[in-house]
C-alpha cells in the first residue's frame, strides 16, 4: 500500500458529459493516484471538501493507449479513476458547481 497523504490522492476532477449527468445522483468522478485505495480516496474526499460524507467509492484502472509518432510507437501512462457516491444528507462539492 502506498504511503500517500490525502492531498496526493486526488489528482484532478473528471469533467465529461457522462460525469456531469451523474452529478444529479451525487456521484463525482476524479482522477486519482494509481496506487491509491478506496479507503484513501474516501478519506481524501471527506478531508478536502468540508461537509461531505462518502457512501461508496468505485475505482477502475485504465490501461495506457497505444500511440505512434512516425516510426516510433509507445504507450501513454496508466491511470486510475474513482467514482465517489455521496450520502443523501451530504453537502455538494463546490468544485463542480457552475459547470
Amino acid at each position: 500500500m502506498a504511503n500517500l497523504k490525502y492531498y496526493d490522492v486526488i489528482l484532478k476532477p473528471i469533467v465529461t458529459e457522462k460525469s456531469m449527468n451523474s452529478m444529479s445522483e451525487k456521484k463525482y468522478s476524479f482522477s486519482v493516484h494509481p496506487e491509491a485505495t478506496k479507503t484513501q480516496v474516501k478519506e481524501a474526499v471527506e478531508k478536502m471538501f468540508a461537509g461531505t460524507k462518502v457512501a461508496s467509492v468505485n475505482t477502475m484502472n485504465l490501461e495506457g493507449k497505444n500511440r505512434r509518432r512516425g516510426n516510433t510507437s509507445g504507450k501513454t501512462s496508466k491511470t486510475k479513476k474513482a467514482i465517489v457516491q455521496l450520502t443523501a444528507d451530504s453537502a455538494e462539492i463546490e468544485i463542480f458547481t457552475g459547470l
